[in-house]
């Protein structure tokens, strides 16, 4: 598989089993996880706030999913979104299939006229992208070092961020 073999596009209403199926197996063995990433999308889709839900597929096959939705910031700052949950199917990690569906789905952002973007996650990961620790605006009970935004105009907001209800759904 080479990343010119991928195509990345829009989910269908075809697509949400397979989605469940490659987040349940991307996060079966993350020992960080609580295995509920798969009731996280289902419920930003039942609320109807997934921004951006965007598949990446190789032949034909459903192999990596990530997930948008908008978030709120304490101070009133509008038109900033969540990235995840992101999933790619164990057998096809680690070649760059992650990468195109954030730069892929950064990049629509842009074009929708979002200010920026915030997630949880790896630090060493995310870091390759523009994302960064910034000083000021957290995630109540999550640490600084994997809380991380990336502005798109280069005006951080201050404050506290929340993520959609949905991302405390358990089942």
């Amino acid at each position: 598989m080479t990343v010119r073999d991928l195509l990345i596009r829009d989910e269908t209403t075809d697509d949400t089993r397979h989605i469940t199926e490659v987040t349940v197996a991307a996060f079966e063995s993350l020992e960080i996880s609580n295995h509920t990433e798969h009731f996280i999308v289902e419920a930003l889709r039942d609320a109807g706030v997934l921004t951006l839900s965007l598949v990446a597929e190789i032949d034909g096959r459903v192999v990596g999913h990530v997930a948008f939705s908008p978030i709120t910031i304490s101070n009133g700052t509008n038109d900033w979104y969540g990235l995840g949950p992101i999933s790619v199917l164990p057998i096809y990690q680690r070649k760059g299939i992650g990468k195109a569906l954030i730069q892929e789905g950064l990049s629509r952002l842009k074009q929708r006229g979002a200010k920026g973007c915030c997630l949880v996650g790896h630090p060493e990961y995310y870091k390759k992208f523009g994302f960064e620790n910034v000083a000021g605006l957290a995630l109540t009970g999550v640490p600084d070092e994997v809380f991380f935004a990336l502005s798109f105009d280069g005006h951080y907001p201050q404050g506290n961020v929340a993520f959609h209800e949905g991302f405390h759904a358990t089942g």
